[in-house]
């Protein structure tokens, strides 16, 4: 485990071949991609509760802590329920996972009961949270647009304030050869739009 951990301490060699930040940033942010090979084992709880852990200390509008996580390990009675909401695309991987989570944000404020507009950008940042100390812990964390939204929030009994946002395999990771050929060479970092592309001072154009 000790050595996963130093994984934010310089970029990896994988990613060093695809990435080149523009500026100096901690290789933690760099080194974040998002693998779907893994190797179908079980995680113990203390290597998978910490993402979840990381992602209780974002940042939210009135503290209001919008996310909600209700997720299955491979070892769970649940777990078809969770592999059955996926698309057919991503289950051929994500079925490999060692935990499979929904991520859900509270659409209004607990103080007051009225809409919080920023419930899903308030998520965002404690599923960045999670993804950031999986990747730091040299585990294989994926986040998924791609399954059945009014199912998760049907079979999982989400109340109606919350919305489902998507979902998240975790696992320990595999070689690319483990994968569907068509999915293969796909299984290494993206590289980024230009700073130039995203960035805008003093108005959009």
């Amino acid at each position: 485990m000790q050595d996963s951990l130093e994984t934010g301490r310089e970029l990896s060699d994988e990613v060093a071949e695809h990435r080149d930040p523009d500026h100096d940033i901690d290789p933690l942010f760099v080194n974040r991609w998002s693998p779907r090979a893994m190797t179908g084992d079980p995680l113990d709880e203390a290597e998978y509760l910490p993402l979840f852990e990381a992602a209780r200390w974002a940042p939210s509008a009135f503290n209001n802590q919008h996310w909600r996580f209700v997720y299955a390990t491979r070892e769970d009675d649940e777990w078809e329920t969770f592999l059955d909401l996926l698309s057919e695309n991503n289950r051929t991987w994500a079925s490999d996972a060692a935990v499979l989570a929904v991520i859900v944000s509270k659409t209004t404020f607990d103080h007051n009961g009225e809409p919080a507009p920023v419930h899903s950008f308030d998520t965002g940042a404690a599923w960045e949270n999670l993804a950031l100390e999986g990747a730091r812990r040299g585990l294989a964390v994926h986040g998924m647009a791609g399954f059945d939204y009014e199912q998760a929030a049907d079979v999982l009994d989400v109340p109606d304030e919350y919305a489902v946002e998507a979902m998240v395999a975790i696992g320990e990771r595999a070689p690319p050869e483990t994968l569907p050929e068509e999915l293969q060479e796909r299984e290494q970092p993206s590289d980024r739009k230009p700073l130039a592309e995203t960035l805008h001072r003093g108005g959009f154009e």
